[in-house]
């Protein structure tokens, strides 16, 4: 017992000394733990975080990889060019370092501004055959050592890869005098050819590396447009969704309610008043829902069909109406079997949202509804008639129903017209083909 009460004092010992300690944390300086933990995240974010100076380093040599090879690369040429100058050129030792830079160092500049390279580099092409004389041991050809040779071609083609044109042709006339200048007899016309077709070949590697990387671009936009437009028909699919549900059985919530006096009778008028209320927030949520779709739809997108209810359903649909007290009624004629599964959605919508229209514009008219797909016909027929109204209408035009039955009818191939009938009703007829259309296909 002894060592039990001991330790369930350590325990809580424990306890208080964490209770302190999380009270005096909430002390420091009136913030809570959230605030000195969010403070806590910032410094650490401030300590881990590079200079100025430090990040100007990293940006520098973001490409460190070309930089260490263009440097090597100098490096061997301008440890060839030294050595070597004595061979072809009578250059006093003294100057020997200096002149051999001008043929190799020029390298350096082939990334970074290629026009400033090739200048400096032609420049020197130019002073170095009237300053020195070749020795007698100098192989023949242009008077100029290999190296030097090499970095300017390489200057070159870095020019013709990444200038624009003026620059090109200036390079291209500057470089091509002063082979056929210097070079000796008759090797300047295959300077010339050569520098030539140089450019011509690099011009047309260039002009493909532009196409590929303009076509990756355009197939980066045609991506981004895909997806672009997978959201808006998918924001499409659902705000119909929405509207043929949602405002279907909402509606039929407003019709219940206020046709409860009237069905019912002996109503109290508490009673009453609460069936009045439940209307109007059902109307209220109706106007809301509309909103939202207005926020939804979209003109940029085709319409979707989904694996929804079919004709198989549109009796269950018109007896669940009329338990709410609407007076509809359906005929069906023909062999519906042949009706294909997409058809049979668009109808079930068509049916459902006129029937919520019927109940909004026109409470108490009396609603027609009937379907048919005779053997010797291409398409199904559906047509719903209601008459006038026999109370106020609970909701004034101008919501997304109709064109999102015309939507539906022609994502199928069909058509559709909504039309005011001369008793005051208003008829609904659509008209879609049993086989699949080529639009439906495609």
């Amino acid at each position: 017992m002894r060592f039990r009460r001991r330790a369930r004092g350590r325990e809580q010992g424990g306890v208080d000394r964490r209770r302190r300690y999380l009270r005096r944390r909430r002390a420091v300086d009136g913030r809570s733990r959230k605030e000195l933990r969010l403070q806590r995240r910032a410094e650490k974010r401030a300590a881990s975080k590079p200079r100025r100076g430090v990040r100007r380093v990293r940006a520098a040599f973001a490409g460190r990889g070309e930089v260490t090879l263009i440097v090597v690369v100098t490096a061997i040429l301008y440890s060839v060019a030294w050595p070597t100058l004595h061979l072809t050129h009578q250059v006093p030792p003294p100057l020997q370092p200096v002149i051999a830079a001008l043929a190799a160092f020029p390298f350096l500049l082939v990334r970074v501004n290629p026009v400033l390279g090739w200048s400096i580099s032609i420049a020197a092409a130019i002073v170095i055959p009237v300053a020195f004389d070749p020795t007698p041991e100098a192989p023949g050809g242009p008077p100029w050592q290999v190296v030097h040779i090499l970095v300017l071609l390489a200057l070159y083609i870095a020019v013709c890869l990444t200038e624009q044109r003026e620059r090109v042709a200036a390079v291209w006339v500057g470089t091509v005098i002063v082979f056929a200048v210097y070079a000796p007899g008759s090797d300047w016309f295959g300077w010339v050819v050569g520098l030539t077709t140089l450019l011509v070949f690099t011009v047309l590697l260039r002009r493909l590396w532009l196409s590929r990387r303009q076509l990756e671009r355009q197939e980066e936009l045609s991506r981004a447009e895909r997806s672009r437009r997978a959201v808006l028909e998918e924001r499409a699919r659902i705000a119909r969704d929405l509207h043929d549900v949602v405002a279907h059985h909402m509606s039929l919530v407003v019709v219940q309610a206020q046709t409860a006096q009237y069905r019912l009778g002996g109503l109290e008028p508490a009673t009453t008043a609460e069936f009045d209320s439940i209307a109007g927030t059902a109307r209220e949520a109706l106007d809301e829902v509309r909103a939202m779709l207005g926020v939804l739809r979209s003109d940029e997108h085709t319409a979707e069909r989904a694996p929804q209810p079919g004709v198989d359903r549109i009796g269950e649909l018109v007896e669940g109406s009329r338990r709410a007290g609407i007076d509809a009624h359906y005929e069906e004629s023909g062999d519906t079997a042949r009706i294909r599964t997409a058809a049979g959605v668009v109808l079930y919508r068509i049916v459902q949202e006129s029937l919520s229209n019927a109940t909004r514009h026109a409470p108490g008219a009396r609603v027609r509804i009937s379907l048919r797909a005779d053997e010797n016909d291409d398409e199904v027929m559906v047509e719903i008639v209601n008459g006038p109204g026999l109370a106020p209408a609970t909701e004034s035009g101008g919501g997304n129903g109709i064109p999102g039955m015309r939507e539906r009818a022609a994502a199928v191939g069909g058509t559709l017209s909504a039309l005011p009938a001369e008793d005051g009703g208003f008829v609904v007829r659509a008209a879609l083909p049993l086989a699949e259309t080529a639009r439906q296909a495609g």
